[in-house]
């Protein structure tokens, strides 16, 4: 390309329309090997492939990759969730549905439920993270409300987000007979 072509006819697009992308993946696998307090621009950067410069253009500040790391798993799990009750049959059992879901969280998705919780529970000490961190327990609720009512929607939300959180954290964690009968209980009331 010769110097007296116009300067519109040398214009490209980005070379790597998908780091922004890639840098916040790269957040998340930085949270789940080093956590939060392991997350700089120089970690991110080097689990995404990126240079330094790269990170920081992006995301000027630590609490913005945290915020965009959290939005990409808050996405994910969201995504996850819409599957996986779309796959439900309207006359499932949803009690036993909820517990099995629990089960696959602190199970084969152990890795994962706890990174998305660092992430979420950071939002209490970084208010930037907390309408990212809300808008997650809206996709609950509204997903739980829909197989029951916007009350106990909300209920098994919150149960559903405990759960998860002392299940992981339980040593040994609870069996999927005692999550399902708590489910039931949120769900039915009190036994007649």
């Amino acid at each position: 390309m010769s110097n007296t072509e116009p300067a519109a006819a040398r214009r490209r697009g980005p070379n790597d329309p998908e780091r922004r992308a890639r840098i916040a993946k790269a957040a998340i696998e930085v949270v789940a090997q080093r956590g939060i307090d392991g997350v700089t621009h120089r970690a991110v950067a080097a689990a995404a492939g990126v240079p330094l410069g790269s990170t920081t253009y992006h995301f000027a500040t630590l609490d913005d990759l945290l915020e965009v790391a959290l939005h990409e798993a808050a996405e994910r799990n969201v995504h996850a969730l819409k599957e996986w009750e779309s796959a439900l049959p309207p006359d499932t059992d949803f009690a036993a549905a909820l517990a099995d879901l629990v089960m696959g969280y602190i199970n084969e998705q152990y890795r994962d439920t706890v990174v998305e919780y660092d992430l979420y529970v950071a939002a209490l000490h970084r208010p930037a993270l907390r309408k990212a961190s809300a808008a997650w327990d809206d996709a609950l609720i509204a997903f739980f409300g829909s197989r029951t009512d916007p009350l106990t929607g909300r209920l098994l939300a919150g149960l559903f987000c405990g759960l998860l959180m002392q299940a992981a954290l339980a040593d040994p964690r609870p069996n999927r007979e005692e999550i399902e009968t708590l489910f039931r209980r949120a769900i039915d009331g009190p036994a007649a």
